[in-house]
């Protein structure tokens, strides 16, 4: 159905809320036959990704991006496992299938744009709702409008492709991408051939989309562009190493992300929600992932205080599984918050792994430990910073 409100065209939607991931990959693995043999592009593969997230995907030429994200759109299959897309198990649908799907759900932008050289600028954004038959014909116009003003190329509606700057061909590239108002916004190098200036631009416009509620996973081999996304994903050799890791342990190998990679177990909280109990038995450690953790300790009165807060690529849970239990705090989600957990038997072999992880995770849990030991015999009723 479409609405027309002050001369605006929108198409209604109903509010779908997705099941817990927008996105999810099991086991995923992609293989391709070569003159040397099987070459695996993906690795078992397990990958969650919730709506509203800006993901940027980042690794050496071969390393699998591109694989990874022909697995979510559909481009290609994967030789195992399962990937779930918007409530969809793609990897089940045939061809036919798979196509309507990817033109109700998905926006793709490629490093070269890919427009139709022979069509114009309206016509190009036009075609994906042709495809799909959105609108009847003049609502396609107007939504094709809507959305190269949404990107600042309104005004080139009617010129061929070939008449635009290589920024204002990517913009229009997104606004087709647009065209559909899909959930999901996939891009391969976006900014891959366009100047730094024009890489932010587009960038931003990418910030604005998600702000509105868009889900937009980047391949990008722009580290500056990488740093400012919400959550960083690295490709090594067909196997996922998250960010987060890399910010918490910067000293870990690649081989020792990988391995910490596959061996974590991600849990949601909603914001007020206990994560960890002080009198609950230490059975994991903890990495914030997404949104913010708090910390609170009770005073010998009774009186509850947030001693600091948690962010992306912190960690806690390592004092009762180090001291035997000791463990003189609570951890609650302060937002919506979300964690990749390690037992008890893969902490104890994530420290044996690196012997600078363990001495600076003794060193984290022995200065929490002592702070919280003070403040317990002092008999202190005020707030302390502990971690």
């Amino acid at each position: 159905m479409v609405k027309f409100i002050s001369g605006m065209m929108f198409k209604e939607q109903n509010i779908h809320q997705y099941d817990e991931y927008l996105i999810r990959l099991k086991d995923v693995v992609k293989a391709y036959k070569t003159d040397a043999g099987e070459f695996l592009a993906l690795k078992n593969i397990n990958l969650t990704i919730g709506a509203g997230e800006f993901v940027g995907v980042i690794g050496k030429s071969g390393s699998g991006k591109s694989t990874l994200i022909n697995m979510i759109s559909g481009i290609d299959r994967p030789t195992r496992g399962e990937v779930h897309v918007a409530d969809t198990p793609i990897h089940t649908l045939g061809e036919g299938g798979i196509a309507k799907w990817r033109g109700h759900n998905l926006g793709i932008v490629f490093q070269f744009f890919q427009l139709l050289p022979i069509l114009t600028v309206l016509e190009n954004v036009i075609l994906p709702m042709d495809f799909c038959n959105f609108y009847n014909s003049r609502q396609r116009r107007e939504r094709a409008m809507h959305v190269l003003d949404l990107v600042g190329v309104a005004q080139h509606a009617n010129k061929l492709p070939s008449q635009l700057s290589g920024g204002e061909q990517q913009r229009v590239a997104i606004a087709r991408a647009l065209a559909n108002d899909p959930p999901i916004i996939m891009a391969d190098e976006p900014t891959g051939n366009l100047d730094s200036k024009t890489s932010q631009i587009v960038f931003q416009l990418f910030e604005k989309l998600v702000a509105g509620g868009k889900t937009i996973v980047m391949v990008t081999h722009d580290g500056d562009l990488a740093k400012k996304v919400k959550r960083t994903i690295i490709i090594a050799d067909g196997e996922i190493i998250e960010g987060y890791l890399t910010k918490a342990f910067p000293s870990l190998t690649q081989q020792q992300l990988i391995w910490t990679t596959s061996m974590l177990e991600t849990q949601k909280y909603k914001a007020g929600t206990t994560i960890m109990k002080k009198e609950d038995a230490p059975e994991r450690f903890y990495i914030v992932t997404m949104g913010e953790a708090e910390v609170v300790l009770r005073t010998p009165s009774g009186q509850e205080c947030v001693t600091t807060r948690l962010g992306r690529g912190e960690y806690f849970g390592e004092v009762g599984l180090i001291h035997g239990g000791l463990r003189p705090v609570d951890v609650r989600a302060a937002s919506d918050v979300e964690v990749a957990a390690l037992d008890r038997a893969s902490f104890n072999e994530f420290l044996n792994q690196s012997e600078d992880v363990r001495e600076a995770v003794n060193k984290v849990a022995a200065e929490r430990l002592q702070q919280a030991l003070e403040i317990i015999e002092e008999k202190k009723d005020v707030c302390t910073t502990l971690a």
